[in-house]
């Protein structure tokens, strides 16, 4: 495990504890939601480059189970 100390404005620290989002269970739930945005943000990117011809069902289906296969395998090293 690793620690990180914020600095916060202490109005924004003490609103964000009062509602329960600075435990440590929110602060990861927060950036996890936060990753996989950026993730999916990142994947839109760059399926707009590509034509859209080119992006059959079956190469979207072979994505998304790419995506799953690699999203289990991070999931799995973090619980083993």
């Amino acid at each position: 495990m690793t620690t990180i100390q914020l600095t916060l404005p202490d109005d924004l620290a003490q609103k964000a504890t009062e509602a329960g989002l600075l435990s440590p269970e929110a602060v990861q739930e927060m950036l996890r939601e936060k990753l996989l945005r950026r993730a999916g943000e990142s994947l839109r990117e760059i399926r707009s480059w590509m034509p859209s011809e080119e992006l059959t069902p079956e190469i979207e289906q072979e994505v998304v189970e790419a995506v799953q296969a690699y999203r289990a395998e991070r999931r799995a090293r973090r619980v083993g």
